[in-house]
């Protein structure tokens, strides 16, 4: 009995890509994240909700490595950032506003990000901004984009090299309908193909079709809904 219930832990643990444990997250004296605990499993969609200040941004900073814990520690695919890792590995990341050189194109701003790593070719770049519906070739300066044309050039950004990992705060934020629909299908599409994608979104419309399980956060606390 005793054996069975450790093999099924093990199994679980074997599965999971993203676990937090216990994590607080302290700005000042102020908390920001009060002992946060969420296991997620690769290929999964993940969705967090919650009003402006209630830690989604901030949770979504610590695993990325962009901010360290107080209390707690967060492992992605079995490294803890932080300590292990600065970064994972293999991660997409679109938080708050995308930044981009205002007086560079699109494709100029992706293939000097791109340049950084060094992963992937023009040709990718190009299929990741069709993706998203933008065209390449464009030669409108980003500083002449519309909001959700940033939108999209911050979302073909974060997948353009083909990460396990995707996490994208409010994603749908400027876009017109037929943007948002665009968008919706692209993430599925990425969850079919087995990325791990944690999402949050004030509508609960996009978290409740795009996510396999729900959680809303409030006051720093993380609540599974």
């Amino acid at each position: 009995m005793n054996g069975r219930k450790t093999n099924a832990a093990r199994d679980h643990m074997s599965s999971a890509y993203i676990v937090i444990r216990h994590v607080t997250k302290k700005f000042k004296g102020e908390t920001a994240l009060s002992d946060v605990t969420l296991t997620m499993e690769k290929g999964k969609a993940y969705g967090i909700s919650g009003n402006n200040g209630s830690g989604k941004t901030v949770l979504m900073k610590c695993v990325c490595g962009f901010l360290p814990v107080t209390e707690g520690e967060i492992l992605v695919d079995g490294k803890a950032i932080g300590t292990e890792v600065d970064f994972p590995e293999s991660i997409g990341v679109m938080i708050e506003t995308p930044g981009f050189l205002p007086h560079r194109t699109g494709m100029r701003n992706l293939q000097i990000l791109a340049g950084l790593k060094g992963l992937i070719s023009k040709e990718e770049i190009r299929a990741a901004m069709r993706k998203v519906g933008l065209d390449p070739d464009l030669k409108k300066a980003v500083l002449k984009y519309s909001l959700g044309m940033r939108q999209r050039l911050g979302i073909a950004q974060a997948i353009m090299e083909d990460p396990e990992l995707l996490i994208l705060d409010e994603p749908f934020n400027g876009l017109d309908k037929h943007g948002v629909a665009d968008i919706r299908s692209l993430i599925l599409e990425l969850k079919e193909q087995g990325k791990t994608i944690l999402l949050a979104s004030h509508n609960s419309e996009d978290i409740r079709i795009l996510c396999d399980q729900v959680f809303e956060m409030d006051g720093g606390r993380l609540f599974q809904r």
